[in-house]
Parts: structure tokens; C-alpha cells; sequence
């Protein structure tokens, strides 16, 4: 927006303090910016390319450690930044620095692009960081921007997808778009490409009910990363909570997200975002000064207790944001009903869950933040998945969330993907996988869709990978193979990486159908890998945060249509087979589960030996016989009467539901699934 320097005043009898950011009205703005420490705030008003200053204001009024003020005719358009004074005592945890321009941790959208200069850090680089760093930041630093959040929905509503039918596939809006054949240029890699027909209806054919986005909040490319030509693909590293990451954004503006969520909603495809609130992207004390350490950090951060000098570290990211504070939390709480209210997102993953949950006495399942999200009128109805680990003491935590939190659950990928490489001794603990992890999930009345199952994720090997190789090979990350971990449970079935021999490539294809055919017949929630349905490859890199190149990005030419097609008969099989229940089978109301042996017996405490895991399940409507076999063909003696064969993964397409009684030759590595038919149950 266009302004006379000259006529730019705060009109004192409309200010508020009630909300924070820059609230647009329809007649100005208030800006609002809390800072418990400092003892003073300027507003700095920039042209619309946020490159240069028209205008630089003291907010004249503060309560509560809220400093705010009402600019009338001041509106959408207007970029701006903060310079925040108080004392610059590192020792005492105070970095204020108003050489620094600061980025409002509620800005909802952002213009230009942070260039790294070491006039973004508040001591002189190369020397120590009790010293004050002079020189201007703001010609390096991105702006936030006012915006009207108001957008027609034309009557959109959340979803609501139930977790017993709930299909997660994990992806990244940059990653699933760049080699799109269907996806204009113009589009990929943005939210515009997300919302493209053709992604629709792959995710449709899938079976796919929720898209879970890895972060999509305003990031920053690590200057290390940058220096050797390296990105921050994955996007751990935000720096606002509110505003869309701008390379995200084909035309620049908020309102695509909101239009990319409405044709999914209009798919019936929920939309939940991957966030991370248990850092920032200023990093340690030797970081920049970019946010929210200028504006208060002794608020903002988790410091030492011995020595606020230093950051107290869970995350492994030099810092950890201080949700224990009651405004930090605010901001949390403010962001998450922000995506829900005004972008209609229906549900977030939270980055390292665990760390948000730390108090004085370590992780508190009943703390603050948890007790804050359960109550709260608007977030406590949309899904709330945890990453339940983080890097600090006592942090594992997997099954320990409250309801109703779903959880990230690594010990289904790792307990299967070692019974599918033929480990001893992991029959026992896939039969609790199969069963949904009771032992981890099934207390205070937690339902079975707790556990969120999968066999990969974006950090680790594609499940192409898994197949494909037996060591990392992240030679390309720049760290000399030091990074990543080496524990990948993988198998290359004989040679390593890509190959032309016909056998390894069978097994292979054999092993990828029936890991995946083990994880849409387990209870709890199925989540895919993009690109797994297909057979992605990432060459063995298992780590590969800073590649955004073809490395990561879906390469949909080499995308393999009969393994596409079998994933999507997997989720149709388990819809229509009601494998999503809501009690744990073998317990309380849950199906009645029976575990039988190859010959035709109900299994012993000797039979949990050998590679073939047989399972019946019986409930009100399904009686269902599961069978996994990890080892070579073995034939099985069915129970009495009738069964129709619905899966096979030794074949290329899935069953037909054709009969079978007696005994039943089950191939070398591979899932099978009968339904009891009743005597004299006509067959379509």
C-alpha cells in the first residue's frame, strides 16, 4: 500500500490488545507484538516489495507485555517488520538488539526472501556473542505482510474422515509436483500444483483419505546448507508458524492454500500438516537474530538454569522453544486454530511431540500444552497425531499420549521390516503389530486407531530402498556418510541398488507387495510414504533432508501401474473388510482373535518359532483369516467350511474371492486373506 510518511499516526482510541499480529478490520490494522522484557517497540512500515522504509513508529501503548497500536487506512499489502529495545545482557538471557529488523512470529504472510549476511546476527560473527552487533539487518531480512485471512468457502467443512477409515499418505508439496508430467511447469512445486486434478485423482485411485503435508510454515535454508549450494528440503527449520513457506506459493498469496485445501475437501480428502513448535530456525546463541530472539528470549527459549547464557537443547537443533510460558503457549494454541479456522486444515502432526510436553520434571502427559489442546473448543475435534520421541532424556515415549492424540508408532515399521527380511524370533512381536501394539496403546481407554502404523517415512529409506539396499548411501549430503542412521532393517535381496537381474527384481516386487499388504491388514491407522505405492527410489539415501533435486522429488515416468493399482486394492480390501476397527481385537469389546498353525491346529506357546504367522479374526459382520509368511512356500490347513481367497500377493492382480476349502499352497514371502463363507453363500 501507498502512504504519505508524513500522515502515518496511531489513532489511540481504537487500539487493542486482545489480539496479536496485525489484525485488519476493514479500516486499518492493529498491530500487536508481546515482549515481556522489552522496553520499547518500533513498527517499521516498508514499500509493497519490502525493500524499502516508509515509515518507522513507536506502538505507544503496552499492557500486559503487549505492545500495540491501531493504524487507520493501513491494511492488506502493507509489509512491515519490528525493532525491539531492552537490554542486550546475554549473561541474564537478553538479547535485544534493535539493529535487528524482526519478523512478527504472527505474520501470515511474508515478501523477499532471507539473504544470509552476518548483519543478521546480533554479535559480530568470528567474535563472541556477548558483544553487540551494529549493522542493519533489514535489508536481508524478509517482511511480514498484512493480510485478510476472509475467504469464500462456498459452504466448505471439515471432513471428519473417522480413524477406522482413515488412509494417511505422507508427502511434501514441492517433492509430489516437480516431475508431474500433467502438472504445468508454472504450477509444480507449489500449492497450486497440490491442487492439481491429476494429484487428486492418483490419491482418489489410492484410497487415500488424508494428505499429511511435511511443513509447509515460513522456513529457512541453513546458512550452512546454503554455502554449499544445499536446501532445507524437509523444512524442520521454521521461522513463522503462521505464514506459508513463499517458495510454496505460485502467485505469492495465502489465498492458494486456501484454494488447494478446498478442491481436496471437495474430493473428500482431509488435509493435515506436519508442525514443528518445539524449535526455530535462529538455532544456538551463536545463531542469527531473525525473530523471536529479539523479540524476547528469555521468553521465547527453554535457557540453561545454570547459565541463561545457552539454550537448554531436546531437539538437537541448538534451541527449544518455551511452551511452558503461558504466551509462548498462546502462540501455539493461536497458530494451530489459525490453519483450522481460516485455512480449514483438518488436523496436524506435531515434529518431536515429546519436547512440547517437557516440564520442570521432564515429560508430563498431563501438562500444560496436552490439557490446552484437550479442551480447547476448536482443536480438540480435529486429528492430533504425535512424533513421540525427541532427543532429550526420556524422551521415547511411544504409547504414552493421552487420547486423543494418535501416535507415530516405529515399532511397526522396524518389527516388520525385520520379519520380512527373515530375522528370528519377530513372529511374536508382528502379532502384536497385526493386533494394532496393545501393549503400547491399549490403556485409559485409548481406542485401537492409536497407532499410527508404517513401514517408511521421509526420514529413512523410501520402502523401495528397503528392498534395494543394505547400507546408506548419502555420499551427496555433504557430511562425508556421517549423518543418517545405520539401523535401516533393509535387505538389497543380492545386489546392491539398481539392477537388470529378472530374480532380484521378482523378490523385490514380492516383498514390497506383501509389506505393503501387512500394513493395510493391521489395526490401526495405515500411513504411506509418497512414491511407495510406485516404487520411488532416493538411490539409498536415508537422509535426505537437504536434497531438493530428483533425488526427492517423485519421479511419476518410472512409476510401476500394477503396484499402483495393488495399493489401491489393498485400501478397498481393507475398507470393505472393516480392518480399521475400533477395539483391539483379543481384548474388551474388539474381534475375537484366533492364532492357528500350518496344519490345521490352534497355535501353541512352541509354534512361535517358524516364519508364518496365521491369524483369525472374528467380529459381528467379518470372519477373516490373515495369513503372513515371511519364509519359504508352506501349504495350511484351513479350519472347516468354506473360504474365499480375497488377497494373494504371490499374484499380479488381487484375488477374485474364489473358493477354497482344505488346504492352501502360500507362496514364498507373501500376505494371504480368506473371508469364511457360510455353506451355500452364492458367489458374484
Amino acid at each position: 500500500m501507498k502512504h504519505d510518511p508524513t500522515t502515518i499516526a496511531f489513532d489511540r482510541n481504537v487500539r487493542r490488545s486482545t489480539r496479536l499480529g496485525a489484525d485488519y478490520d476493514g479500516e486499518g490494522t492493529n498491530f500487536a507484538l508481546w515482549s515481556q522484557h522489552a522496553t520499547r517497540v518500533e513498527l517499521c512500515l516498508y514499500d509493497e516489495t519490502g525493500t524499502h522504509e516508509i515509515a518507522r513508529l513507536d506502538l505507544p501503548d503496552m499492557e500486559g507485555g503487549i505492545w500495540h497500536g491501531y493504524l487507520p487506512e493501513v491494511g492488506p499489502g502493507q509489509a512491515y517488520g519490528y525493532r525491539v529495545h531492552g537490554p542486550f545482557a546475554p549473561e541474564e538471557g537478553h538479547r535485544f538488539n534493535p539493529n535487528k529488523l524482526l519478523l512478527d512470529p504472527y505474520a501470515m504472510e511474508i515478501v523477499g526472501d532471507l539473504v544470509w549476511d552476518d548483519a543478521l546476527f546480533g554479535y559480530p560473527v568470528g567474535g563472541s556473542d556477548l558483544d553487540m552487533d551494529d549493522r542493519d539487518s533489514a535489508p536481508f531480512m524478509p517482511k511480514a505482510v498484512v493480510v485478510d485471512p476472509d475467504f469464500d468457502w462456498d459452504e466448505d467443512r471439515a471432513l471428519r474422515t473417522p480413524w477406522v477409515d482413515t488412509v494417511v499418505y505422507e508427502t511434501h508439496v514441492r517433492g509430489l509436483t516437480m516431475r508431474h508430467p500433467d502438472v504445468p511447469e508454472t504450477a509444480r512445486g507449489t500449492f497450486e500444483g497440490l491442487g492439481h486434478p491429476s494429484v487428486i485423482e492418483h490419491l482418489k485411485a489410492l484410497g487415500v483419505t488424508t494428505v499429511e503435508l511435511l511443513p509447509i510454515h515460513g522456513f529457512v535454508k541453513d546458512r550452512h546448507l546454503a554455502d554449499q549450494g544445499l536446501s532445507n528440503y524437509w523444512g524442520y527449520n521454521s521461522l513463522s508458524f503462521f505464514a506459508p513457506h513463499r517458495p510454496y506459493l505460485a502467485s505469492g498469496h495465502l489465498r492458494e492454500v486456501t484454494e488447494a485445501i478446498r478442491r481436496f475437501h471437495k474430493a473428500g480428502l482431509e488435509v493435515i500438516l506436519d508442525v514443528v513448535y518445539n524449535h526455530t530456525a535462529e538455532g544456538n546463541e551463536m545463531g542469527p537474530t531473525l525473530s523471536f530472539r529479539g523479540i524476547d528470549n528469555a521468553s521465547y527459549y527453554l535457557l540453561s538454569p545454570d547459565d541463561p547464557r545457552h539454550g537448554f537443547d531436546v531437539t538437537g537443533t541448538g534451541n527449544t522453544l518455551n511452551v511452558s510460558n503461558p504466551m509462548v503457549l498462546r502462540m501455539v494454541l493461536d497458530s494451530l486454530r489459525y490453519w483450522v479456522e481460516a485455512l480449514h486444515v483438518d488436523g496436524f502432526r506435531f515434529d518431536l511431540a515429546s519436547t512440547l510436553a517437557r516440564e520442570e520434571m521432564g515429560f508430563e502427559r498431563g501438562g500444560a500444552f496436552f490439557a490446552a489442546i484437550r479442551q480447547d473448543p476448536v482443536l480438540r475435534g480435529v486429528k492430533l497425531i504425535a512424533e513421540p520421541w525427541d532427543i532429550g532424556e526420556g524422551g521415547y515415549q511411544v504409547g504414552a499420549f493421552p487420547w486423543p492424540f494418535r501416535e507415530w508408532n516405529d515399532k511397526f515399521r522396524d518389527d516388520l521390516r525385520a520379519f520380512w527380511r527373515r530375522d528370528d524370533g519377530l513372529k511374536s512381536a508382528v502379532s502384536e503389530r497385526l493386533l494394532g501394539s496393545p501393549v503400547q496403546f491399549d490403556h485409559d481407554h485409548r481406542p485401537a486407531t492409536s497407532s499410527i502404523n508404517f513401514l517408511a517415512a521421509h526420514d529413512g529409506f523410501t520402502l523401495k530402498d528397503t528392498v534395494s539396499y543394505n547400507d546408506k548411501h548419502n555420499e551427496a549430503n555433504g557430511e562425508d556418510g556421517r549423518d543418517g542412521h545405520d539401523n535401516n532393517l533393509s535387505d538389497n535381496c543380492g545386489i546392491e541398488g539398481e539392477t537388470g537381474d529378472e530374480q532380484v527384481i521378482a523378490t523385490r516386487k514380492r516383498r514390497l507387495r506383501s509389506m505393503l499388504a501387512s500394513l493395510f491388514v493391521s489395526q490401526g491407522v495405515p500411513m504411506l510414504l509418497a512414491g511407495d505405492e510406485f516404487g520411488q527410489t532416493q538411490g539409498g539415501n536415508n537422509n535426505a533432508y537437504n536434497q531438493d533435486n530428483e533425488t526427492t522429488w517423485l519421479n511419476w515416468e518410472r512409476a510401476d501401474a500394477d503396484q499402483i493399482r495393488f495399493t489401491g486394492a489393498l485400501a478397498r480390501l481393507r475398507s470393505e473388510l472393516g480392518m480399521g476397527r475400533e477395539r483391539f481385537a483379543g481384548h474388551d469389546e474388539g474381534a475375537v482373535v484366533r492364532w492357528w498353525h500350518p496344519e490345521g491346529r490352534e497355535a501353541s506357546d512352541g509354534d512361535w518359532s517358524d516364519e508364518t504367522l496365521i491369524a483369525e479374526l472374528t467380529d459381528d459382520e467379518h470372519r477373516t483369516m490373515v495369513i503372513l509368511n515371511a519364509g519359504d512356500r508352506v501349504d495350511v490347513t484351513l479350519p472347516r467350511g468354506e473360504w474365499g481367497l480375497r488377497l494373494d500377493t504371490a499374484r499380479d492382480e488381487p484375488a477374485a474371492d474364489e473358493a477354497v476349502e482344505g488346504t492352501i499352497a502360500v507362496d514364498w514371502q507373501s500376505v494371504v486373506v480368506l473371508t469364511h463363507a457360510p455353506s451355500g453363500r452364492p458367489r458374484g
